[in-house]
């Protein structure tokens, strides 16, 4: 193939840039590529045209080929693994977990194990998603991925706190300035298209404003979460399909909706109630890979197909570890036990062989309910479905002896002198370094989990709680009785005050329903999978 030529990816995954002939293993790690010649097509000879960048409807409708169904970028959890699991369960588009723009261009590692080394034919259409606070920083990672990808994502949506202190995702909406300049840079020197994730404003015609001037900068596809960046975690609360309704209506570009979404059928009235091209999943995607298929399998089943692709395409042992804790979420509920064991094992066998045993407890409570029915709204914990975070003041209460997962991970360590493998790499960088409990500094205890608060001697967090609590103890409390804790830098209860004060000024939110016995992906159709 000569250079400058586009080709049709595979799968038909529509055009796609000339691949680099230095292989990711070997791409130039220079942090700052010329911008006229890193990551452009080159004209071998005058005659040859390179096929000009698709832009908006068109870049959906032929590069993404129409995707309605989205999984969202997850940071540590939207890896090539579980990518390739919710594409063989009806997902259309996916994500790349948020990459960090500055370390992506400096660390040469960090590339090809986040991107380079993830290349799957089967993984297209794809979408990279980076955050970043600097038009330049942003460009040159994007240059540096742009081959490996069909379009380059800005996240303006994350709300974590450690979005706050690297001052990026939601924390940049402010910014209307910077964000035009990053994506009139991208649109200009990128040779794929531009797209953004967006929170809403507390206001829809601000929201609305907001949209238009990111279109107008050259975003080509707007994804938007209809939730403000206040609304997380316990103080999330329904999703706003009219903010969303209304961006759809005011720009040119397609729009993908996120939140509120728990089946298929709040897919599709998504879709109806708002006239959005597609509809991106974060947390019921997790629960719930088949969601897409209007399915609720038997968990064992996807937890097993998804072991098997992590054989074939591996991945960090935490990513596993949290996937399977979130696909057994409802199970693990009802067998604490195998929960902390699933907390303490060190191999991938090993989670597979706690799945198993999840697998076989639910078939033996199968057998011996064949015939009954789910009580309450939930149906059988061994089936995909939703989870619904509870808010503030619907948290249950701590189950009585829980314990955290740092507190099981210390006493396994003091039962057995095997240490783990990213203890023995530190021990071959240093061969004098221990791991020895008992040289270890000391540390006050937490009269609640045992896990260690702040030293003593120092005016750290930790001795100025308010509970006196280690922070994740303190968190939970806080949370609980919605109160604040000024030393742990936790404010639940000044959160609340003012989402409900924002709520008041609001119209009535949709709330999302869930599927009804009966329905695709009801009870009928679900007690049928589990038990064939």
């Amino acid at each position: 193939m000569k250079p400058g030529i586009r080709t049709q990816a595979p799968g038909g995954a529509g055009p796609q840039r000339p691949r680099s002939t230095s292989g990711p293993g070997l791409m130039c790690t220079s942090a700052k590529p010329d911008f006229h010649t890193a990551g452009a097509p080159f004209l071998a000879n005058s005659r040859l045209e390179t096929m000009p960048k698709l832009q908006g409807f068109e870049f959906w409708s032929h590069t993404l080929r129409g995707a309605r169904h989205v999984v969202a970028p997850m940071v540590d959890q939207s890896e090539l693994a579980w990518r390739l699991l919710s594409r063989r369960h009806g997902a259309q588009l996916c994500y790349t977990p948020m990459l960090h723009a500055q370390v992506f261009v400096r660390d040469a590692n960090y590339r090809k194990e986040n991107l380079y080394c993830e290349v799957c034919p089967e993984d297209r259409p794809l979408i990279v998603q980076f955050c970043a606070n600097d038009p330049e920083v942003f460009v040159q990672a994007a240059l540096l991925a742009q081959d490996y990808c069909d379009a380059i994502d800005l996240n303006l949506g994350c709300p974590q706190m450690i979005a706050k202190r690297g001052h990026y995702g939601a924390f940049l909406q402010d910014e209307w300035d910077l964000l035009q300049r990053m994506i009139l840079l991208a649109h200009e020197k990128l040779s794929v298209p531009v797209t953004c994730k967006i929170r809403v404003f507390p206001e829809i015609d601000k929201t609305v404003r907001y949209a238009q001037m990111l279109e107008k900068a050259g975003c080509q596809l707007l994804t938007v979460h209809g939730r403000t960046k206040e609304q997380k975690g316990p103080l999330s609360g329904a999703a706003s399909w009219e903010h969303i309704k209304a961006v759809r209506k005011a720009v040119a570009i397609p729009v993908f909706a996120n939140g509120n979404i728990q089946s298929l059928q709040d897919v599709e009235r998504c879709i109806q109630d708002t006239g959005v091209q597609g509809v991106m999943s974060a947390e019921g995607n997790l629960h719930n890979p088949a969601l897409f298929e209007g399915r609720s399998p038997a968990v064992w089943e996807l937890a097993e197909e998804y072991l098997d692709i992590v054989r074939e395409h591996p991945c960090p042992l935490s990513y596993v570890r949290a996937h399977l804790f979130k696909l057994w979420h409802h199970t693990l509920q009802v067998h604490q036990q195998l929960r902390e064991e699933l907390a303490k094992v060190k191999t991938l066998e090993g989670i597979a062989a706690v799945s198993q045993e999840l697998k076989m407890r639910c078939q033996e409570e199968i057998s011996r309910q064949e015939g009954a029915k789910p009580t309450g709204n939930l149906p059988f914990h061994w089936i995909c479905q939703p989870y619904v975070r509870p808010g503030p003041r619907e948290r249950s209460k701590e189950k009585a002896g829980a314990r955290s997962k740092r507190a099981l991970e210390e006493e396994e360590e003091c039962g057995t002198e095997v240490l783990s493998k990213n203890k023995q790499k530190k021990q071959l960088r240093n061969p004098h370094k221990t791991f020895d409990p008992s040289l270890k500094p000391k540390y006050a205890k937490c009269d609640q989990c045992g896990n260690p608060k702040a030293p003593q001697l120092s005016c750290a967090q930790g001795n100025r709680c308010v509970f006196s609590l280690c922070r994740g103890c303190c968190k939970r409390r806080a949370s609980k009785e919605t109160a604040d804790c000024p030393g742990h830098g936790l404010l639940f209860k000044t959160k609340l005050e003012k989402s409900l004060i924002w709520k008041g000024t609001q119209p009535e939110l949709q709330e999302p329903q869930t599927a009804t016995p009966g329905t695709p992906g009801g009870f009928s159709e679900v007690m049928s999978s589990a038990l064939a």
